[in-house]
C-alpha cells in the first residue's frame, strides 16, 4: 500500500486531468500524479518541467531511458525499474540492452557515448562529490556542452522524483517481483517489464 493516500482522478484538478490525460491513463500510468495531485499547482510546475526536458531534448530516447532505469536500480525505485517507456522501446530500448545495465562498462551492446552518460548517472546516483573536471572531459568525448547539461538535468530529475517514489512506496499495481519488500535489492534486469505510454 502506498505511504501516501492516492486520489482518485475524479478529486484532481480538471487542468490537471486535462494535461496529463488522466481519464485515457491506466493506474500505473498516472503514477505518481495521484500523490501529487494534493497539491495540483506544485504538481502542474512538475509537469511542465519533465514536459519541457522530454520535449527540448536533443540526446537520444534510448540513451534517457537507459539512464532512467540505471539511477532507477540505484534509488531502489520498484515502479522506475518495472516500467518501460514506448517512445523508447521504438528507440531502440530492448530487454538485453536493460540486462547491459547490470555490468555497462562490459556491455558490449552499448556505445562508448552511453557508457560516458551511465558512468556520469552513476556518480551522480551514489557519490555526486567523486565527480572531477575528468568526468566532464569524458563525457566532452561524445557530448557537447548544452548536451552535458541537458544529461545533467535529467540525472537530477530522475534522482530527486525517483527517491520520492520509492519513499512513497507505490507498488501495488506492479509485477509480483517488484512488490517484495525483502530479499535485497531489485533491479530492472531478469524482471517482467510492463510497457506504458509515453
Amino acid at each position: 500500500m502506498s505511504r501516501i493516500r492516492k486520489l482518485p482522478i475524479e478529486q484532481w484538478d480538471a487542468e490537471l486531468r486535462a494535461m496529463t490525460h488522466a481519464d485515457a491513463a491506466t493506474p500505473l500510468e498516472q503514477g505518481l500524479m495521484r500523490m501529487m495531485a494534493h497539491v495540483p499547482a506544485m504538481a502542474k510546475g512538475m509537469i511542465a518541467f519533465s514536459g519541457a526536458l522530454f520535449a527540448n531534448r536533443t540526446l537520444a530516447r534510448r540513451l534517457v531511458e537507459l539512464v532512467r532505469l540505471r539511477v532507477a536500480f540505484h534509488n531502489q525505485c520498484r515502479s522506475c525499474m518495472a516500467i518501460r517507456y514506448r517512445t523508447a522501446v521504438e528507440d531502440g530500448v530492448t530487454e538485453g540492452a536493460v540486462c547491459s545495465l547490470e555490468r555497462p562498462q562490459d556491455a558490449a551492446d552499448l556505445t562508448e557515448a552511453e557508457k560516458a552518460a551511465l558512468r556520469y548517472a552513476d556518480a551522480s546516483s551514489l557519490d555526486h562529490l567523486s565527480i572531477t573536471d575528468a568526468t566532464f572531459d569524458d563525457l566532452r568525448r561524445f557530448f557537447s556542452e548544452a548536451q552535458i547539461v541537458e544529461l545533467g538535468m535529467f540525472i537530477a530529475f530522475f534522482i530527486g522524483f525517483g527517491r520520492l517514489a520509492a519513499a512513497w512506496d507505490m507498488t501495488e499495481e506492479l509485477p509480483a517481483a517488484f512488490q517484495k519488500k525483502s530479499g535485497g535489492p531489485l533491479s530492472p534486469w531478469n524482471h517482467e517489464a510492463i510497457l506504458v505510454r509515453g
